[in-house]
């Protein structure tokens, strides 16, 4: 048998650590846990470089996951492109998935109390640390956008922060959800997913949007596609999507829009409008989900809703500018009901699990939406088809 350095260092290290009691180590079956972790650390701007480090070690409260796939996020782009955070060098990726290999002797339970066991499959939501005011079943408790998430951490003597990587270490105090139930298109989807389940819950709250309801949704990306998803696993089918790209309009139409309207084939709102209102056999939306990031398109959202109708604006995850709108004639004389949706709550991401099963259940594609799978040395390559907008959901999906 073949032993080198690495394999004698880790295999002393798994020894050492079950004759301290401090961690559970995934049987040789699974395959041993090396003694270096690979990470696609960003940097610089559009610089990703493969960095070897040193396992770390597993404490009590801490899990160690091989990593097996990751979506690549819009956010992920910005800091590609910007680093608008500040954060390189750093280990993105947050849309990640993997498989248990190692864990502190504390760890029992997953956020929701599902037993947790080596092999079981994972995804993590944010690191909350002691914030009371986001608890796992309090209906009115704030949304996650303020507490830290792994792939925007900044870089530390660990550096398996981001699920970019074949392993990343998941820390005490962070949540953790048991999906082994799921497949890998579903867990890496699980993300975004939970970005709509928010925005509907969102909508819900205006008591607008109901079994009946005539929907427009703005924009046929990831984000878009995936509201579309929702609206039809809650039994809405008068769902009208818009867009400017006829590949995504037909895919729209496969995730359950009944018509679509490709606004590049009406010239100024008024006309786009009239169209909208065409598609709906000659009424304007009760409800409408503006999915995009662009001020124009929020500008013009309005035309397509009826008096007293509603609302949700979550297109904008960053700052994408100033959007003009007239307030007596877009919001007050028409009574609009208006909220924003950004991220989600704990609960909404434990109802994407659910999501997720239904979507399949009643035939929807989900998995066509993630068009590119690259492996992590090619990571480069992953990030500029996504900014090139070749296909939908991109991912990093490890061998």
């Amino acid at each position: 048998m073949d032993i080198n350095s690495s394999n004698i260092e880790q295999i002393v290290r798994q020894v050492l650590d079950s004759m301290n009691g401090n961690t559970a180590v995934a049987p040789a079956a699974s395959g041993a846990v090396p003694a270096t972790a690979h990470v696609a650390m960003l940097t610089g701007l559009e610089k990703f470089e493969i960095k070897e480090y040193p396992m770390p070690t597993v404490g009590d409260d801490d899990i160690l996951v091989r990593v097996e796939g990751c979506g690549v996020c819009g956010t992920d782009a910005h800091e590609y492109k910007r680093d608008p955070f500040g954060l390189i060098p750093v280990a993105l990726g947050h849309e990640g998935t993997g498989e248990i290999v190692k864990m502190g002797k504390n760890v029992k339970v997953d956020s929701a109390g599902k037993p947790l066991k080596l092999g079981d499959k994972v995804v993590t939501c944010m690191i909350f640390k002691d914030n009371p005011d986001i608890t796992m079943y309090d209906l009115n408790k704030q949304n996650v956008g303020g507490a830290d998430v792994y792939g925007l951490l900044p870089d530390d003597n660990v550096h398996l922060n981001g699920w970019f990587s074949d392993y990343i270490l998941v820390r005490g105090g962070s949540t953790v959800f048991n999906v082994s139930d799921l497949d890998l298109d579903s867990r890496i989807l699980i993300e975004p997913c939970a970005v709509l389940i928010h925005a509907v819950e969102r909508a819900k709250t205006t008591g607008i949007l109901r079994f009946n309801s005539r929907v427009v949704v703005q924009g046929c990306g990831p984000i878009g596609l995936i509201c579309i998803a929702v609206l039809r696993t809650m039994g809405i089918e008068n769902i009208v999507a818009v867009d400017g790209e006829d590949k995504r309009l037909n895919f729209a139409k496969e995730m359950g829009a009944n018509a679509v309207v490709n606004f590049k084939n009406h010239k100024g709102i008024e006309a786009l409008a009239d169209g909208v209102k065409d598609a709906f056999g000659g009424y304007l939306a009760d409800f409408a989900f503006q999915c995009t990031g662009s001020p124009v398109a929020h500008s013009n959202i309005y035309k397509f809703i009826r008096n007293g109708g509603g609302l949700c604006e979550l297109g904008f995850f960053i700052n994408g500018g100033d959007a003009t709108i007239n307030p007596h004639f877009d919001i007050c004389s028409k009574e609009i009901t208006t909220v924003g949706s950004w991220v989600y709550t704990l609960r909404d991401y434990a109802t994407t699990f659910d999501f997720l099963k239904r979507a399949k259940g009643i035939g929807l594609p989900m998995e066509k939406l993630i068009t590119h799978k690259y492996p992590l040395e090619q990571i480069d390559e992953a990030f500029k088809t996504n900014l090139k907008m070749e296909g939908l959901k991109i991912a990093i999906v490890n061998k």
